[in-house]
């Protein structure tokens, strides 16, 4: 329906993920084949890449002039922009602007699109509409390398035209949405300053380390399919292939598991299964075997939606806006510095960086098993207890 907000979520995520999609699949082969990098380039690189995650915090501000659905179409609007002009710019210098520029759409789009999920969705139906939403992000980026095949294949264009188009086709469907959806209400007015509350403590550290673990997924998983085991980028877009269309399957199935066993259940299942994985990453020495790990390894990362459904339960509706932009900082302390270090360490020794990646998921382990059963207000923390009362400063 044309008067649904849950759509236009949906229809978001769509465009997103088809475009960013297609800049990641690209991004090892081009940087590689026409700038040269080695790993301390993309270290820096993808360390510049979440410079704007860590200013998220910002976009608190940014809601004082503007309603949050406007903030979210011209971030995507921005992040189209970026894309498109990715491929005219083939030299460190220029990598680094245009990545900044898709940057910062990519980041203020994704901390207020979770803000608005938590916001419009039910409590009930939340972990499930995540899941449907991940289930929208893998279809959108099938097509996004469905038309990497097409431009490569039949077409044979260079890269450049390969952003181009898919940052073009991007901004013509934001514009056809903005055209399409009315405004809708937001329901709760939200605070519009930044927020930290020591009772959302659990929900701050659960971030934490879900971004220090994610950049070494994203940065040295894909690059190592590349530098160690040569994937060409036929081969890294059909493994992204493979991730999505499971995604695609698997990821609704998900979201209603998450429902069923709880937050603490499945975030147990995920860390442990991501240590399994980071470990086995710094001991793989066939590509089948590493490209069997990076599928797994994306499916569990599907298990993070408990994170959001876990913060939606313990938090006062008035704060989602607010926390959720101090969040992404908070999500990006450590992955503005980790591409960058550990991608020094990457010329020495790969494995450990990988051994760091399996430490930092036994941490959010221990952190886990915080996490109550039945999490709500009042009930933030399990282990040690509940918290006091609510005080006026916490309100």
């Amino acid at each position: 329906m044309k008067n649904n907000p849950q759509k236009l979520l949906l229809w978001m995520t769509f465009i997103m993920s088809l475009v960013f999609a297609v800049w990641q699949v690209l991004l090892n082969n081009f940087v590689i084949e026409r700038a040269q990098f080695t790993g301390a380039e993309i270290g820096i690189l993808q360390s510049l890449r979440e410079v704007p995650g860590f200013l998220a915090f910002t976009a608190i501000f940014v809601l004082l002039l503007i309603r949050e659905q406007t903030f979210a179409l011209l971030s995507l609007t921005l992040l189209c922009v970026g894309v498109a002009i990715t491929g005219f710019f083939p030299q460190v210098l220029g990598l680094y602007i245009t990545t900044v520029l898709m940057s910062i759409g990519f980041h203020y789009f994704e901390t207020i699109n979770q803000s608005l999920t938590l916001q419009w969705v039910e409590k009930k139906n939340t972990a499930a509409f995540l899941g449907k939403a991940l289930a929208w992000r893998s279809a959108a980026a099938l097509m996004g390398y469905g038309s990497i095949w097409i431009i490569l294949t039949w077409l044979q264009l260079d890269y450049q035209w390969m952003y181009a188009i898919i940052g073009v086709l991007g901004l013509v469907m934001v514009i056809t949405i903005t055209m399409y959806f009315p405004t809708f209400p937001q329901g709760e007015l939200q605070h519009k300053k930044i927020i930290l509350r020591k009772r959302y403590w659990l929900y701050y550290m659960l971030t934490f380390f879900s971004g220090a673990r994610r950049q070494i997924f994203m940065v040295f998983a894909g690059f190592m399919m590349v530098e160690k085991f040569g994937y060409s980028i036929s081969q890294i877009t059909s493994l992204f292939l493979i991730n999505y269309v499971v995604n695609l399957l698997f990821a609704p199935a998900i979201g209603r598991f998450i429902g069923r066993i709880g937050e603490r259940n499945a975030l147990t299942i995920e860390y442990i299964g991501l240590t399994l994985v980071f470990v086995s990453y710094a001991l793989v020495e066939h590509a089948e075997i590493a490209a069997a790990l990076y599928v797994i390894d994306h499916l569990l990362f599907a298990m993070a939606i408990a994170v959001k459904t876990y913060f939606q339960k313990i938090a006062d509706p008035k704060d989602i806006a607010a926390t959720m932009s101090v969040s992404f900082t908070i999500n990006h302390i450590a992955a503005v510095v980790i591409p960058a270090l550990l991608g020094l360490l990457w010329l020495t020794s790969p494995a450990l960086v990988f051994y760091i990646g399996a430490g930092f998921a036994v941490c959010s382990l221990i952190l886990a098993i915080n996490v109550p059963r039945h999490p709500q207000r009042g009930e933030e923390v399990a282990l040690f207890g509940k918290l006091p009362p609510l005080t006026n400063a916490d309100k």
